[in-house]
């Protein structure tokens, strides 16, 4: 027995001496790995190198049924591709269930519950695991309310004490493409393309309402001109155009204050002694300018409310928001009738909510989506507001809220009148 021991002591002395042989031999492969991966990157493509780890991780994992560490190098190869490429990435499995997907698939109305949700995008899934290929489709979702953000989805409310819901999200306008990455795998790639669709409808409502007001005043202007220049001047007539060129003259210096009063609104009001406000005082000033208007149309504007509720605010801006709010109730409204303005806490006492009522024409639902928007027009219009507005008005009013930490939504429904309710933290 004493005779053997040192032969097994250099046994294990060998193999110990092997095992850390081989750790360094690991370790220096590693690190000329990670030395060279960079110039391959260069010279190669760091896409193709990382799609070509990928396919091998699948070959190795579809070679052998029975590894699981293959499949999970398949799916941590394929994260690692997902993750460089910029649409929106969901892997979905032969059971239907989602193995991967980011927030914005679920906020997006894609995925819920670790399942898509969305008829189209699951039937391309489906036609493309029968047949191969890939199938690309455009798609309008709504956002979940549960990921509508009231700072920026400010829009429809579905009722209740305190105006409701801060919104019925915007649209989303997504490109989808589906495509097999494997036998039992997926991937559905989502482009959202809504700014560039909100930005477009902007626009195009912008040329169309802004280019219209301003040629009218133009072509006025060169009408008066022209008839100046006659020698033959008639009195009568050139009164005539002198007073409208005088109307557009007012309508445009309404235009440049909304367009500045929509500037002003972009920075957030800072919290402080010098814009502390009392609301209901603001509310009854603005009413008072606005009362003439609702008298010559016929309309009572009748303003009450609790006159203890302070808010941070600028005043200009908030009287501006108050003033459209009031303005359309007021021109929407029919003859006799009423428009009441209400100030009062909200439920859990951390918010003065004002709200307009008016038993006007209504609002359709899908006017509804819009009417913050800015240069949009409803297909409500009066007369008046189709012939010398713009769109800025409710565009004014949201702004005005966000910039106070606050939000507005609107209750409405075809010839059962409107409410707008704005909402603004408390001071402390």
């Amino acid at each position: 027995m004493t005779q053997g021991s040192p032969d097994v002591f250099s046994t294990i002395v060998l193999v110990v001496f092997g095992v850390m042989v081989i750790i360094a031999l690991i370790a220096i492969f590693a690190k000329l790995y990670n030395w060279a991966y960079p110039f391959l990157s260069r010279y190669i493509n760091a896409d193709t190198i990382a799609h070509w780890r990928a396919i091998m991780g699948y070959r190795r994992s579809h070679g052998r049924d029975d590894d699981d560490d293959d499949d999970d190098e398949l799916d941590y190869e394929t994260r690692r591709l997902l993750a460089v490429i910029p649409s929106i990435s969901i892997i979905v499995n032969d059971d239907d269930e989602v193995m991967i997907a980011g927030a914005a698939a679920y906020r997006l109305g894609i995925v819920d519950d670790e399942r898509i949700v969305n008829d189209r995008v699951l039937n391309a899934i489906h036609s493309v695991r029968e047949s191969g290929g890939k199938r690309s489709c455009e798609l309008v979702t709504e956002t979940s309310k549960r990921f509508v953000d009231p700072m920026v989805d400010v829009g429809v409310a579905d009722g209740g004490d305190d105006g409701g819901d801060a919104g019925v999200s915007r649209p989303n306008w997504l490109k989808v493409t589906v495509g097999q990455i494997s036998d039992g795998r997926t991937v559905v790639l989502i482009n959202d393309v809504s700014e560039e669709r909100r930005f477009a409808r902007m626009r195009d409502d912008f040329v169309s309402n802004v280019t219209e007001q301003l040629l009218k005043p133009t072509k006025a202007l060169e009408t008066l001109g022209e008839d100046l220049e006659q020698d033959d001047v008639d009195i009568d007539q050139i009164l005539t155009e002198a007073a409208q060129v005088r109307r557009y003259a007012d309508h445009l210096g309404h235009l440049v204050s909304d367009l500045l009063l929509l500037i002003k609104a972009q920075s957030k009001v800072v919290p402080g002694d010098a814009n502390r406000v009392n609301l209901l005082a603001q509310v009854r000033e603005v009413a008072d300018r606005v009362r003439p208007e609702a008298v010559a149309r016929n309309v009572r504007l009748v303003v009450n409310g609790d006159d203890t509720l302070m808010v941070h605010a600028e005043a200009e801006q908030l009287q501006g928001a108050l003033g459209k709010l009031m303005e359309n109730a007021v021109e929407y409204s029919r003859p006799n009738s009423a428009v009441g303005v209400a100030v009062s806490a909200s439920k859990d006492g951390e918010h003065a909510v004002v709200r307009v009522v008016d038993q006007g024409c209504g609002i359709s639902r899908e006017d509804q989506a819009r009417i913050f928007e800015r240069f949009y027009r409803g297909g409500n219009q009066s007369a008046a507001a189709n012939k010398e507005g713009v769109g800025l008005g409710l565009a004014i009013v949201k702004h005005v809220a966000l910039t106070h930490h606050g939000s507005v939504s609107v209750w409405s429904a075809p010839n059962k009148g409107s409410t707008f309710t704005l909402t603004l933290p408390r001071t402390r």
